[in-house]
Parts: C-alpha cells; sequence; structure tokens
C-alpha cells in the first residue's frame, strides 16, 4: 500500500463514521446535549468538516469548499464565516442546528476534495514543511495525519452522544 491509499483509507473512516452517525438520524437527536456544556452531533460533523476543509485547503493552497462552492450561505450560521469551531462557546454550538443532510453533504464535498488533493500528492510532498511556527516545523505529512487524528476523535465523540441519545 502506498501514501496516497493510506490516506485515502483514513480519510474514507471519518467519512463511514460521518454517514454512520447520520443515516436515519431523528432531527432533536443533532442538537442533543449530554449536559449544557456539551457539543451536540450537528456541531461536532459541522466542526470536523470545518477543520478538514480549512487544514487541507491551507496545505493546497486552495480556497476552502466552504466558501469556494456557497456551503457558508448555506449554512447560514450566526458567526464569522471563518470560524472552524476552535474556541467557541457553549452559545455558539447550540447555534450550529443544521440538518442531517446538509451536513452530509458539505463533507461528502469536503472529503471529495481532500481525496481529489491527496491522489495529487507524490512520497516527497509529505515531507515539504508547511508550518514553521512549531519546534519541529510541520510537514504536509504530518498536517494531514493531525487532521486525520482530529476528525476522527470528533467523529467517535458525536457517534457516542448518537449511542448516548438513543439509550436515553
Amino acid at each position: 500500500m502506498n501514501h496516497v491509499a493510506v490516506l485515502v483509507e483514513a480519510f474514507e473512516r471519518i467519512k463511514g463514521v460521518v454517514h454512520d452517525t447520520l443515516d436515519d438520524i431523528p432531527a432533536d437527536a443533532l442538537t442533543y446535549r449530554l449536559d449544557a456544556e456539551a457539543n451536540t452531533i450537528a456541531w461536532l460533523i459541522w466542526h470536523l468538516t470545518r477543520v478538514q476543509d480549512d487544514h487541507v485547503a491551507g496545505v493546497a493552497g486552495a480556497e476552502q469548499v466552504w466558501t469556494s462552492d456557497g456551503w457558508e450561505a448555506r449554512f447560514d450560521l450566526p458567526f464569522d464565516g471563518a470560524a472552524i469551531g476552535y474556541g467557541q462557546s457553549a452559545a455558539d454550538v447550540a447555534a450550529v442546528t443544521t440538518g442531517a443532510d446538509l451536513l452530509r453533504e458539505y463533507h461528502d464535498a469536503v472529503h471529495a476534495r481532500t481525496v481529489a488533493y491527496i491522489e495529487s500528492l507524490t512520497a516527497e510532498d509529505l515531507d515539504r514543511v508547511v508550518d514553521e511556527n512549531w519546534n519541529p516545523p510541520v510537514t504536509l505529512g504530518v498536517r494531514l495525519v493531525s487532521v486525520v487524528s482530529d476528525d476522527l476523535q470528533h467523529a467517535g465523540q458525536a457517534a457516542y452522544v448518537r449511542g448516548v441519545f438513543e439509550r436515553a
């Protein structure tokens, strides 16, 4: 298995958990909270997709799907269009009341862009430094693995919240 296949497989797993979580989900499950400060499924899926969109577009030198394909307007969220979820308040989390179809469609669009980018990479590209603000500097390979790790954690959290909702 080469670098492209490994990375595509990792991002496919994220997509799989997102789809499994959103498939046939009751609308009220999307905004269910374990407590008043907890993240919702809608926010978690939105956030993990925004992170992937932001970070992959950044290393690809491309515009984010969020803006290039009109997702920002379709979501119509009450905060800055550049927001990806970091540092947001409990009130911001509650403001993401998006339906499952829109969340899935946005995720799929970002996933398709991510896979297309990965398929363009050579093994040598993964060693390119993309962020010198860290010690050691962050390479493209490390950044992509970081996105996979962050997204899988949030996808797992969303799946967990759905499971709790269904048992409640």
